[in-house]
């Protein structure tokens, strides 16, 4: 899969490239990550990018010309031009998700100072996502997340074919918590059930543990996810039976599922 970036710092993302999933994917070629910097696209001295806005605003507003030469630069087939912006629709994984499957490359366009002129945007974007309901320096953090949560879905980049459908968000649920060496530290213990070797009660007491951890950690997405009446009554009984201790160490508060559904 081929990300490019229109981006006036390609700084930003040249550690990205060879560290951690991202850049082991590239090694690998089942990526690439291309950058685009509007700047090579002006004249002039101070080759500039920026100018006042019509009617007034609060700060500088990206030109339309450097940004539309930048994108018609990317020799890429129908690719799908992204525009990072707080007026987005919010990323999630199943947008990830999708965006993995269209096997299309995919553009990310990062604004910087007050924005890019609308012109750019009606002209070239296909999608506007946003990464929260909070306002960043410019796209390129947000670039960052939306390449890396994609990337996740391309077959081969994870080491484990099942990470990315176990992880947390899969089917609007958390991520049941994590254990490993030693058995105890610090007079805190691993789940009993963890240790046992049983992998249908292992399965089991994850899947109850986080039905537990999103209803009390993430309303909204409890409120999504496909919870069976069974599987609300085996959660408040595993929850019934945990210790302070457990709770403790499962990252859980003594409060139970609402059972009435209706």
């Amino acid at each position: 899969m081929n990300f490019h970036v229109l981006s006036l710092f390609p700084e930003y993302f040249e550690t990205f490239l060879k560290n951690g999933v991202v850049g082991g994917a590239v090694q690998k070629k089942l990526i690439s990550l291309s950058v685009v910097n509007p700047r090579d696209f002006t004249e002039g001295n101070y080759k500039m990018v920026d100018d006042i806005p019509y009617g007034g605003g609060d700060g500088m507003v990206m030109a339309f010309e450097p940004m539309s030469k930048a994108i018609q630069s990317i020799k890429s087939e129908n690719p799908l031009k992204i525009y990072l912006s707080p007026q987005g629709e919010p990323l999630t994984d199943k947008v990830a998700k999708t965006m993995a499957e269209t096997k299309r490359d995919i553009v990310f366009i990062c604004g910087r100072y007050a924005g890019v002129d609308e012109r750019f945007i009606s002209e070239y974007v296909d999608q506007e996502i946003s990464v929260g309901n909070y306002v960043v320096s410019g796209g390129e953090l947000p670039a960052l997340i939306c390449i890396d949560a994609i990337a996740r879905h391309v077959p081969g980049v994870l080491g484990n074919k099942d990470s990315a459908v176990k992880d947390s968000f899969h089917d609007s649920l958390l991520e049941a918590p994590s254990f490993t060496r030693p058995a105890e530290i610090d007079g805190l213990g691993v789940p009993k059930v963890l240790t046992e070797g049983h992998h249908e009660k292992i399965a089991t007491w994850k899947r109850l543990i986080s039905i537990l951890r999103t209803f009390q950690r993430r309303p909204d997405l409890y409120e999504r996810a496909n919870i069976s009446p069974k599987e609300r009554l085996l959660a408040n009984k595993l929850l019934a039976e945990m210790s302070e201790k457990d709770l403790r160490i499962s990252g859980l508060k003594n409060q139970a599922l609402p059972l009435d559904q209706s």
